[in-house]
């Protein structure tokens, strides 16, 4: 069966159109007034999988007025109610895990073990979030008056907003929208105009439970557009909080724009993730970890595995055994389950990869392994690229940047102390590995004068976070927290009380105020 006759197929499956809208409202689908239409192309074949028509202010402010109004309404809901509407929403992805499975790997390029793996994400962050629905705890506290009991508690936000990149279509997207559902807010999704079909197909399926479930338009609403839309999010004062997950530079324009109307921001940015792997670790499972987390999703993730930092008495063993590895690596059309490497988004970001290598050579590394740019039979998008294995150092140039695209670089170190120095010596903070049997050498890493990343593992590598534990990281990366842990706080506003239940009216701190 060709390509094509296959997108056809999915995109029929999950009732998404030749043509799709710009603006779900939960339930129905908006006809946009203007006529801006963006093509999508695959980067698996460079063929036209579809078109979406992007939304003009008209729709936008649809959008904005019926989420306020839902907003209202949905917090009344009881939280476990609201629970039980996400847990409907999950058995909807969980019954079309396979097609929305195909459609992400078609349209963003990544392996289909990878873009069935994205479906479930969405289906456990579901899960979790009903469980959640009958735990957003407060707090009781003793007051210093006598008489007197206070106590902390979280209500809803009003409306929030998700900012989506290509990498991860759908999950991304349900780890906030589906947290922020129980938590009794109105969710507006951004989708990346990279890959607004899967989010299409997404809505088709939570406009089903909305309508079966007799639930207010725009709770969930889905807004295509191009960049424009986002900044309008983040200056729309209506939008309590905003979550966005892309570029440092996208990121940092969005935090600020939030922060000068004194809104919220939950920010998960760039990654220049590194494995540190010691005398003591297990190579073989080193090994597994490293390749993965540098080839998955050709590189695109925010976790991907970018710096390798091996002591020297390990690093020409560990180097023959990664070449080796790479050496058995499949590339190619990521719907055969025997490819384990898809293309990249766009030749966009084929230029990039091209870039960064002349860039290492120019500044004095050495690349050992891959850099080719793949043409002809199978590989007629222009998209496809040979993952990349560079000899560099930690303070070049382009080491220190993120480059969105499978370039490993390798690098030396002698004590522990100077590659965790290394690890963190970069802008970004998102996640970090050791490789080490050595019980001292993990806890060293895990500690206060360890990594600096919001994510520190021990062997195991960079990529492949659950969703029970709260994902984000530090410096460039934002600084936000999604998913899992106490997460769900960032989409809540704390109020604290104190009821006074006696006769009399104390102050606190001894404050005398006395009056006839």
């Amino acid at each position: 069966m060709s390509i094509k006759v296959k997108s056809e197929h999915i995109l029929k499956s999950l009732h998404v159109p030749a043509r799709a809208e710009s603006v779900c409202t939960g339930s129905n689908w908006i006809t946009a007034v203007g006529s801006i239409e963006r093509d999508i192309i695959s980067p698996v074949d460079g063929k036209k999988i579809g078109s979406v028509v992007f939304a003009t202010d008209t729709e936008y402010e649809a959008v904005l007025k019926r989420s306020v109004q839902a907003a209202e309404i949905w917090k009344q809901f009881p939280a476990p109610r609201r629970g039980e509407v996400v847990r409907l929403i999950g058995e909807q992805f969980r019954e079309h895990k396979q097609a929305l499975g195909e459609l992400v790997s078609l349209e963003m390029g990544k392996s289909l073990q990878e873009g069935l793996g994205e479906v479930q994400e969405m289906i456990d962050i579901c899960e979790f979030a009903v469980g959640l629905s009958r735990q957003l705890y407060g707090l009781t506290m003793h007051s210093e008056r006598p008489g007197h009991r206070m106590y902390e508690q979280w209500h809803p936000l009003g409306v929030t907003a998700v900012i989506s990149a290509f990498n991860f279509p759908v999950a991304v997207w349900s780890w906030n929208a589906m947290i922020s559902a129980i938590c009794g807010n109105a969710t507006i999704w951004k989708p990346s105009e990279k890959t607004p079909l899967s989010a299409v197909a997404v809505m088709n399926l939570v406009a089903r439970v909305v309508r079966e479930q007799e639930l207010p338009e725009g709770i969930f609403t889905l807004i295509n557009g191009d960049a424009r839309i986002g900044q309008a999010l983040a200056s729309d004062s209506r939008v309590a909080m905003i979550s966005a997950t892309g570029s440092t530079r996208m990121g940092k324009a969005v935090a600020e724009t939030v922060a000068k109307r004194m809104g919220k921001s939950l920010l998960e940015l760039g990654g220049n993730n590194a494995i540190i792997i010691t005398p003591n670790a297990d190579l073989d499972l080193a090994l597994r970890a490293v390749v993965f987390g540098a080839v998955g999703t050709a590189g695109q993730r925010c976790t991907t595995t970018r710096r390798v930092i091996i002591h020297e008495s390990v690093y020409e063993a560990f180097k023959t055994r990664l070449l080796k590895a790479y050496a058995q690596l499949s590339i190619g059309n990521p719907l055969d389950e025997k490819n384990h490497i898809g293309p990249l988004i766009d030749k966009q970001a084929v230029e990039a990869y091209v870039r960064a290598l002349i860039h290492l050579k120019q500044e004095g590394g050495n690349l050992i392994y891959g850099g080719k740019v793949f043409e002809g039979s199978g590989y007629e998008s222009g998209c496809y690229v040979e993952p990349a294995i560079c000899e560099a150092q930690n303070h070049f140039s382009i080491v220190q940047e993120e480059t969105f695209a499978p370039i490993l670089y390798l690098m030396q170190y002698r004590e522990l102390h100077e590659a965790i120095a290394m690890q963190n010596d970069v802008k970004q903070g998102l996640s970090s590995a050791i490789f080490t049997r050595d019980l001292s050498e993990a806890e060293l890493f895990l500690s206060a004068q360890g990594s600096d990343c919001g994510i520190a593992n021990v062997n195991i590598g960079t990529s492949g976070a659950e969703i029970g534990g709260a994902f984000g990281g530090e410096k460039e990366t934002g600084g936000g927290r999604e998913s899992g842990s106490d997460s769900w706080k960032a989409y809540m506003r704390r109020q604290t009380n104190t009821i006074n239940y006696s006769k009399n009216l104390p102050l606190a701190q001894g404050i005398r105020f006395d009056i006839d």
